[in-house]
């Protein structure tokens, strides 16, 4: 696997895999991997001949106050787990190299309506930084598909709508989350968690399950939702939200059969988020 930094060293690269004609797959990510990100390795193998993972810690998803400056680098470990899971090619650019004016004066890329609420709501301005790096690499690699992880699942509605609505002739492959044997999703960020709140963080799960097969059954969505955030405050989380939307996470009406439970919580100062699809009575 070769690791490049430069943009003209990946055009090289991308035009040597193009004189071959194969297919080529990109897993954008922004580091400290783990079993997740490398599903997304896996499922881009699938689907191309050749797959491209980056690593680029996006500053301009994050928002005043949060953990871009504390958010892990581990290139070198990163590296070697992307080439046991096969990666052909990664680029880990600097910011400087995608954002050579600032992001003050970077042109931005915003996709409305299903960029609103959820994370949206509590992160402002997190959906234009993450259309923005997402649209830039895919115009660097243009990939025949790109794979993303559906535990951010409004993120992956946003990129979907961005594929569609800039035509992109891009395959976007949902890749299902990947979980501890506890139920704990996946994350970067569980890595920020201590002892206690790693053996409360599965509780997150375990309400969206029991809210889930309470609304299955019929339940009023209201009370569901309300009992749901009554247990996660009872162990020790703070929720943003808990929401349930229409699988295309428009709202839900009398006729939505295909739906999805979304939360965000965090859990002492780290912010935890999990769905589950489900599919309501008629």
């Amino acid at each position: 696997m070769r690791t490049l930094r430069e943009i003209d060293a990946l055009r090289e690269a991308l035009g040597e895999f193009r004189r071959r004609d194969q297919r080529i797959a990109l897993v954008p990510t922004m580091g400290n991997l783990h079993a997740g990100h490398l599903a997304l390795v896996e499922n881009a193998r699938r689907h191309a001949e050749v797959v491209i993972a980056t690593i680029f810690v996006n500053p301009m998803q994050f928002g005043p106050g949060e953990d871009l400056d504390a958010y892990p680098r581990t290139l070198e470990a990163d590296q070697a787990q992307l080439e046991d899971a096969g990666c052909d090619l990664l680029f880990a650019p600097d910011p400087t190299m995608l954002y050579p004016r600032g992001l003050a004066h970077q042109t931005r890329v915003c996709v409305p309506e299903v960029s609103e609420g959820l994370c949206g709501g509590d992160r402002p301005g997190h959906f234009d930084g993450v259309a923005t790096v997402v649209s830039i690499l895919f115009n660097l690699v243009q990939p025949d598909a790109a794979c993303f992880g559906e535990k951010d699942y409004q993120q992956l509605a946003v990129i979907r709508k961005l594929v569609t609505d800039l035509h992109y002739p891009i395959e976007v492959i949902g890749v299902p989350i990947v979980r501890t044997e506890d139920g704990l999703a996946l994350s970067s960020r569980n890595g920020y968690l201590d002892a206690d709140q790693r053996r409360r963080a599965p509780t997150l799960y375990r309400t969206l399950c029991q809210a889930r097969d309470a609304l299955e059954a019929g339940a009023p969505t209201a009370t569901t939702l309300d009992d749901a955030l009554a247990r996660l405050r009872e162990a020790g989380f703070a929720p943003d939200y808990l929401e349930l939307r229409a699988a295309d996470l428009g709202p839900v009406t009398a006729t939505t059969r295909d739906a999805v439970l979304l939360a965000a919580a965090r859990l002492g100062p780290t912010r935890l988020i999990d769905n589950l699809t489900l599919t309501l009575p008629g």
